[in-house]
């Protein structure tokens, strides 16, 4: 993850999370490093990962433009090492919860 800086918006809402992460995503270069629910889901933390310029546009419009205002923002231009650790640690854990039995690919699209 270096020279890759990372975006970080919490929110409160699964349904406003997902609605900030797509506002950055299609705001610029910008792709879902991990994310993190708390107290159920009522708070959420997106974490993005980019160039500095695409990471500091997404965020600074997903906060502008969000259904809900965010609790917190920050863009981290060049994270320290135990920084990149800490989000590959919650990234381990948000995959290993999509490669679960049963939520292979013929099963989510037939849903």
């Amino acid at each position: 993850m270096s020279n890759t800086s990372l975006g970080f918006i919490e929110i409160t809402g699964v349904v406003a999370a997902v609605d900030a992460l797509d506002i950055m995503c299609k705001t610029s270069g910008v792709e879902l490093a991990t994310w993190e629910r708390k107290l159920g889901g009522r708070l959420v933390t997106i974490v993005v990962k980019g160039d500095v310029a695409s990471v500091t546009e997404a965020v600074e419009t997903a906060a502008a433009k969000a259904i809900k205002k965010p609790v917190a923002k920050g863009v981290l231009a060049n994270p320290h090492e135990e920084i990149v650790r800490l989000v590959n640690l919650s990234a381990s854990r948000f995959m290993n919860k999509d490669t679960q039995p049963g939520l292979d690919e013929r099963t989510i699209q037939e849903v």
